[in-house]
Order: C-alpha cells, then sequence, then structure tokens
C-alpha cells in the first residue's frame, strides 16, 4: 500500500511566512511536476517525518494530493538548519512509475573479515552510497557486499556488487567500497608503550649537608647551657 500524504497550494511566500507554518506544525515545500513548471505547496511536519523514518527514507516513493490530483512523488532534497538540523524546506518531485529513474542507496558490509579477525586489521568504509538506475518500483533499500574473505589490504569494488534484478549500477566499477587496512607502524608503537609497565622512580633522600663549623658552634651552644 502506498503512503499518501495530502498538501495545500501556498499562497504566501517570504521567510516571516515559512517561520509561521514551521510553528503551526507545517512545512514550505515546492513539487516540481513532470514537464510542467513547479508549484509551491505546504504540507504537513508529520507527513514528511513518517516517510523519513522508513528504511528507504528519502527515496520512499509516496503520492501527493492538492486541487484533487494524486500523483507520485519522491523528495528531490531537503533543506536544513546547519546549527540546529531542522528541516526548513523540502523540494518534491513528480515521478513517472513506467520510467526508469537514477538513485543513490547506502552499501551495507555483512559478514567479519578475516583481515580483522585473524590479522588484526579494521574496516575501512571507502564508498557508502551507489547510484543505481531503475524503475521506481525496483528501488532497493541497500545493496549488501560480504567482506567476510577479505584479509588485509584486499578491497572490494563497486564491479564486485550483485545488483538485484531489474537493477543496473551506475557508479564506475573500479570504485574502491571497503578496504582492509593494516594498523600503521605508529599506531602499533604507541600500543606497545601503553602495554609496557614503567616503575616510577623514587626520590631520592635528600641529606643536608652542614656546613664547615658549624658541629663545632653547637658543641659550644650545649656546653653553655649546660653551665
Amino acid at each position: 500500500m502506498s503512503l499518501k500524504i495530502k498538501a495545500e497550494k501556498r499562497e504566501i511566500f517570504g521567510k516571516n511566512a515559512s517561520r509561521r507554518l514551521r510553528r503551526e506544525g507545517k512545512m514550505p515545500a515546492v513539487f516540481y511536476e513532470a514537464g510542467r513548471s513547479s508549484v509551491p505547496l505546504t504540507l504537513k511536519k508529520s507527513d514528511l517525518f513518517n516517510i523519513l523514518k522508513l528504511e528507504s527514507g528519502e527515496r520512499t516513493i509516496f503520492q501527493i494530493s492538492y486541487d484533487s490530483e494524486l500523483k507520485d512523488a519522491m523528495i528531490k532534497e531537503l533543506q536544513r538548519n546547519p546549527v540546529t538540523d531542522e528541516i526548513l524546506h523540502a523540494d518534491l518531485i513528480q515521478i513517472a512509475m513506467d520510467k526508469a529513474i537514477r538513485v543513490s542507496i547506502p552499501v551495507i558490509t555483512i559478514g567479519e573479515a578475516v583481515g580483522v579477525k585473524a590479522e588484526g586489521g579494521f574496516v575501512d568504509l571507502i564508498t557508502r552510497e551507489v547510484e543505481i538506475e531503475c524503475l521506481p518500483k525496483n528501488i532497493p533499500e541497500h545493496i549488501e557486499v560480504d567482506i567476510s574473505q577479505l584479509h588485509l589490504r584486499q578491497s572490494l569494488k563497486v564491479g564486485d556488487l550483485t545488483a538485484p534484478e531489474g537493477v543496473k549500477v551506475t557508479t564506475h566499477p573500479d570504485t574502491v567500497l571497503v578496504l582492509i587496512e593494516a594498523p600503521s607502524k605508529e599506531e602499533e608503537v604507541v600500543v606497545e608503550a601503553e602495554e609496557e609497565v614503567i616503575a616510577e622512580p623514587t626520590e631520592p633522600e635528600v641529606i643536608k649537608k652542614e656546613k664547615p663549623g658549624e658541629e663545632a658552634e653547637e658543641e659550644e651552644k650545649e656546653k653553655k647551657e649546660k653551665e
């Protein structure tokens, strides 16, 4: 069942109007219709959040209605506050379900690499997303890549991926996805230094050396006190 959200055409513009909308739990947006001009809209924040909390997130295909029309859509871009990360504005784009589109999807690693488990290396995720081309209904939530056979300094590239049926990966096949790195020599030295236990030297006892003549003066003082 497709997710449906309701929108309204936006008639008032400007920063003050947008702030007022957000205070009311709404969101300014622009909908780019296929082959037509853009349409300014107002959405409910809750509807947008319901889309984003899905695993497919911004790649979710949903239906949007306004002026008694129902159209297939996808999030094109979100504008966020750089400090608070609050969503300030949404760009939506109309999707033709019978035409292929290009989107970016995450790459998920599975398994534990031999180079990590037995050889002391670590996983370096070089490329976290790849671009694919497919019909909107075939967009996968992610593509998995098995790293369990990788040894130290071995890598997997985009060309090693197995794409789902109906999906074409358009990112260059030589793009490195994941690399099993070896610890640098500096890191090894630091670890060894931390593991080595060194006893702290004890402070030497301070012995006061009497100055010449001090001993005779003390004896004379004691003699006078006795008298």
